[in-house]
C-alpha cells in the first residue's frame, strides 16, 4: 500500500473516534525519516486511547502492524510508527504546547474532515402548505 493511501486511511480511522484537527503532513521533500505525519487531537486521555485503538485495529485489518509505539501508558501524546507514516495522537493542550505543525512548517499540509452526509431540510411545496388565518 502506498504511504499516502495509508495516511488517508489512518486519518479516517482517527475520525471514526471523533478526533479533531486531523492533518496529513507531507514530509517527503523535507526529511528522510518518514514520508507522512498524521496528526490529530483528542479531548481526553480516554479519547486518546480510543483513537489509538481504532488506528491499531484498522491497520491490523489491512495487514499492517505498527513498527513501534510510544506513549500508550501516559495517553497524552501517542506515536504510532508505520515507517513511511508516523501517527501523532495528542491531547489538545499537549499538541498546542509542542506545535508540531510549526516545527515542520515547510511541509505540505492537508486537512482531513469527516464527510458525513448532509441531510437537507425538507420544505413543503407551496400547494401543501396550509394557511392558518
Amino acid at each position: 500500500m502506498r504511504a499516502k493511501t495509508l495516511a488517508k486511511k489512518i486519518a479516517n480511522f482517527t475520525l471514526s473516534k471523533k478526533a479533531s484537527n486531523v492533518l496529513i503532513m507531507d514530509l517527503r521533500k523535507i526529511t528522510d525519516i518518514t514520508d507522512y505525519f498524521v496528526l490529530c487531537s483528542a479531548d481526553s486521555d480516554v479519547q486518546v486511547k480510543a483513537i489509538t485503538d481504532a488506528v491499531l485495529d484498522g491497520t491490523e485489518k489491512l495487514g499492517i502492524k505498527a513498527w513501534r509505539t510510544e506513549g500508550l501508558s501516559q495517553r497524552q501524546w501517542v506515536i504510532l510508527d508505520y515507517i513511511d507514516v508516523v501517527v501523532h495522537i495528542f491531547l489538545k493542550e499537549v499538541r498546542k504546547y509542542y506545535n508540531i505543525e510549526k516545527l515542520w512548517g515547510d511541509a505540505k499540509i492537508e486537512t482531513v474532515e469527516d464527510k458525513l452526509p448532509v441531510v437537507k431540510k425538507q420544505t413543503k411545496k407551496k400547494s401543501e402548505r396550509v394557511s392558518k388565518k
